[in-house]
């Protein structure tokens, strides 16, 4: 992890793959515009986005499957215009797995190389390898239907990694799975990953899988590049609304910056009715326009007692809605005096209970500290 750090700080250090002003467009949709990225070798990166965003096709396109209209993907170097899928040096594991249900598991991880002509004894040597990678030795003879979902998943590996490609892409890999299992499966991933160094770029919907597997991800909305980071970095300081809310949850409010001082920014919201306190100079100067994100997670909530009312970073309203998730709290709040505006706060269960400590259509206050807070750029 800090070799990949130092790599991407180091103006000397080559990415492994470029990706140049990348377009594709069908019709008068834009799958892609003009999208630019660096990975560097060994990364595990994640393209992370909605229905529509983008990022199949930016897959699709480092696959070969797809041509871009315009820019340019460098891979190791070399440039890849031209050069059809199956003689890049690019492997991709699907969505659907898509094994030879007729072939057992070895002839399926050995298909590739046998379609390439490799000597057999090359063949059963990288098979074994492959199934020892992926913890499978003693499957070599079953056929995919008698498999369970994450063993199919590993065969699939298994066969996309035994042609030792420098890229391996991956697609959706794992949404087939149950929960448990795909929680499973996301640290089997990094674990080979980590032990073959292969590059890995996968795609997903899902931002706890992206945050658990990937060194660094990039957030697509409608063929654009929104934000690109560690997963702390754009989940702890996103740079737009719309990146604060797609990953996690937050409660974004809007309100003028009434005053920058050395310790923050006191930012009043009519929205709120109240002022919001926030740590950090903020990115745009006195009297601008601004929104604040709070993640519901920062945020504490109370009985409210006859004496509370709003003041800074302090917001009173009624219980609407309330979820148990067997290790958090959901509440649905609805402010006093605003509306009906509604905030969410989620609050750990740290021991057995069998009451909840607030209920339904209880007045509550709600409080945060000013490091939660968080005034973003757009």
């Amino acid at each position: 992890m800090s070799s990949l750090r130092e790599a991407r700080r180091d103006p000397a250090v080559e990415p492994f793959l470029r990706i140049e002003g990348v377009t594709k467009r069908y019709g008068a949709v834009a799958a892609l515009e003009g999208v630019d990225l660096s990975i560097w070798r060994g990364e595990f990166f994640a393209l992370l986005g909605g229905s529509g965003s983008g990022k199949s096709t930016l897959l699709r396109c480092l696959a070969g499957l797809i041509q871009p209209d315009g820019g340019r993907i460098l891979l190791d170097g070399q440039d890849m215009a031209g050069v059809p899928a199956h003689e890049r040096p690019v492997n991709m594991m699907f969505q659907s797995y898509a094994l030879f249900p007729h072939l057992d598991v070895a002839r399926n991880i050995g298909f590739g190389l046998k379609q390439e002509g490799a000597p057999k004894a090359l063949v059963r040597e990288r098979v074994g390898e492959m199934l020892a990678l992926v913890r499978m030795e003693g499957f070599a003879n079953r056929r995919p239907h008698e498999l369970s979902g994450g063993q199919r998943a590993r065969v699939a590996l298994a066969r996309a990694l035994a042609k030792r490609p420098k890229l391996l892409l991956l697609d959706e890999p794992l949404s087939a799975l149950d929960k448990n299992l795909r929680e499973s499966m996301q640290f089997e991933l990094q674990r080979i990953q980590e032990t073959t160094g292969t590059t890995f770029v996968i795609v997903t919907h899902d931002q706890e899988e992206a945050m658990t597997m990937a060194t660094r991800l990039a957030v697509m909305d409608r063929g654009a590049l929104v934000q690109v980071g560690t997963p702390a970095e754009v989940y702890e300081f996103p740079n737009s609304r719309f990146t604060a809310d797609f990953l996690g949850t937050a409660n974004i409010f809007e309100g003028v910056i009434e005053t920058v001082t050395p310790d923050g920014a006191r930012i009043a919201s009519k929205e709120l009715d109240l002022d919001i306190l926030a740590e950090g100079e903020p990115p745009k100067p006195q009297g601008s326009r601004a929104f604040v994100a709070i993640r519901p997670e920062r945020m504490r909530i109370a009985r409210a007692t006859p004496d509370d009312g709003p003041a800074a970073n302090r917001a009173v309203g009624r219980v609407r809605d309330i979820a148990y998730a067997g290790n958090v709290f959901l509440y649905h709040v609805v402010l006093e005096g605003n509306a009906g505006k509604e905030i969410r706060v989620t609050q750990p269960v740290l021991r057995r209970i069998t009451e909840r400590p607030v209920d339904w259509e209880d007045r509550v206050v709600v409080t945060w500290d000013r490091h939660a807070a968080l005034v973003l750029p757009e």
